[in-house]
């Protein structure tokens, strides 16, 4: 089967398409045949070698892992899934063979959910990653209820366009940044407080903030701090890693140090505020992945899609995604529906 696959890391990374073996699959995982890969910040960052400390891939490694597919087989430890079924997942840190990128890909059974019916594959492979991450910040990581008020800069972007949404549906109260070009955009997904950066310092404008979703590199977040009530929550999708995160990968006391020491300054920041902070990694989770289908089946929330490649652009698609100006996902179609 053809699969891209980082050869090398690097500024210049080596990706290449490659014919591999088609997967074969353990008792406890579905074979997919894949139709669309959604595309995440992490996919062009993992192959410049921004996460080599945490995510050690054995090269060479299919890259991907959200996807929307067929069932084309089953193992025999698995329930709920049939040959022929329409599946979405997120594969992330699930080991090596579970990149998404390829013809074939095989996905454990819980991490795996029936496709939404009123979604076609591209639209499916656009919600794993983002849908879980914001699914974990906002119902787990932080509790959020109505009442609450959210922040989630960056919200024409992938993250963004989700979890506006889902903040909304949870009952809280959102505030944004964007462009000029995309206001309207981030206040039809519910947006409430938005801040076009392009005239506005989002810090002197915002205030009494609950929960702060950090999704983009740079000062943002330390900015973020000066937003937030006592109390509040500042979770970072972006870094920097703290102790606590390695200590739950149970890295060694080495790493655990060199962590604390990346997240001092924005926990000390947090901290003179009254919040607290942390970093999240997504972890995959079918039935998580089932509820947040519901909630688009019952048109609570919809996908944002800025642009389709062809599998033969995978690697256009990456260089396209890396430039910072997507407006929601970026899809790799593999067969047209």
């Amino acid at each position: 089967m053809q699969a891209l696959v980082l050869t090398r890391y690097g500024k210049s990374p080596q990706i290449a398409f490659l014919d591999l073996p088609r997967p074969t699959i353990k008792p406890d995982e579905i074979l997919v045949r894949v139709h669309a890969v959604g595309l995440n910040p992490i996919d062009y960052m993992i192959p410049r070698g921004d996460f080599k400390p945490i995510i050690a891939l054995q090269l060479p490694a299919t890259l991907g892992s959200d996807v929307a597919g067929i069932v084309e087989e089953v193992g025999s430890l698995v329930r709920g899934f049939k040959v022929g079924d329409a599946v979405f997942a997120s594969t992330f840190e699930l080991g090596a063979g579970t990149g998404t990128l390829a013809e074939f890909v095989a996905v454990p059974g819980h991490a795996a959910a029936h496709r939404p019916v009123n979604l076609d594959f591209v639209q499916a492979a656009s919600i794993p990653m983002v849908g879980l991450t914001a699914w974990q910040a906002l119902t787990q990581r932080t509790e959020v209820k109505p009442g609450k008020k959210v922040f989630i800069p960056a919200g024409s972007g992938g993250i963004g366009t989700f979890a506006i949404q889902l903040a909304k549906h949870l009952g809280a109260t959102v505030g944004t940044t964007t462009s000029t070009a995309n206001v309207d955009l981030v206040r039809s997904l519910g947006a409430d407080e938005v801040i076009d950066y392009k005239k506005q310092e989002f810090e002197t404008v915002l205030n009494g903030y609950d929960v702060v979703l950090g999704t983009v590199r740079g000062d943002g977040l330390e900015k973020a701090t000066q937003i937030v009530r006592p109390g509040s929550q500042v979770v970072s999708l972006v870094g920097p890693p703290d102790a606590a995160f390695a200590r739950a990968r149970r890295m060694n006391v080495l790493m655990q140090w060199v962590f604390a020491l990346l997240s001092r300054k924005i926990m000390a920041r947090a901290k003179r505020r009254g919040a607290s902070y942390s970093f999240l990694f997504i972890r995959p989770d079918g039935s998580q992945l089932a509820q947040i289908g519901a909630l688009i089946e019952a048109s609570q929330i919809r996908p944002v899609i800025d642009k389709v490649f062809p599998f033969s652009q995978a690697r256009e698609a990456l260089a396209y995604l890396a430039e910072g100006r997507a407006k929601g996902k970026v899809v790799v179609q593999m067969v047209a529906d």
